[in-house]
């Protein structure tokens, strides 16, 4: 069986892949805006799915110039309730769909068993977030409504 990790990128390479700051990536990683992999003594990991999340990341900062939070807020709009059907009972109570400012894999401690015990990278609510072009989409629906 293949090691899951056989063609992942260490943060340098990435970082030199994607002519960004290895600290960048960093950043978005305590942002909440990415998800890495990482191994059992912590060393982070990239795949081809991340460095493509990671430039779109770049993008929307450089060139429809939203900051991080906007970026955050954007994926907090994602609707993980239709992504992974919840019962309307489960959202009731879930800080994901309550809440309007950080993505459900950012607060994770906070949510119901069944999602708090989920592997978030390979969640269909993150996969789908990590695409470039649902977020610009986001992005202009909402910015057209305020």
């Amino acid at each position: 069986m293949p090691d899951k990790t056989t063609n992942m990128l260490k943060i340098g390479e990435a970082a030199k892949r994607l002519g960004t700051a290895v600290e960048t990536i960093r950043m978005y990683e305590r942002e909440g805006l990415v998800l890495t992999h990482k191994t059992a003594t912590g060393q982070r990991l990239y795949s081809e799915a991340d460095l493509h999340w990671l430039d779109c990341i770049r993008r929307l900062i450089k060139e429809q110039s939203l900051n991080i939070e906007g970026i955050r807020r954007l994926l907090a709009l994602i609707p993980c309730w239709d992504i992974k059907p919840c019962t309307a009972e489960e959202r009731r109570g879930c800080p994901a769909y309550l809440s309007s400012i950080k993505p459900c894999w950012h607060i994770k401690s906070e949510l119901p068993g069944g999602c708090r015990e989920a592997d978030c990278r390979a969640c269909p609510v993150y996969q789908s977030a990590r695409e470039c072009t649902n977020l610009k989409t986001l992005r202009l629906r909402y910015s057209k409504e305020g």
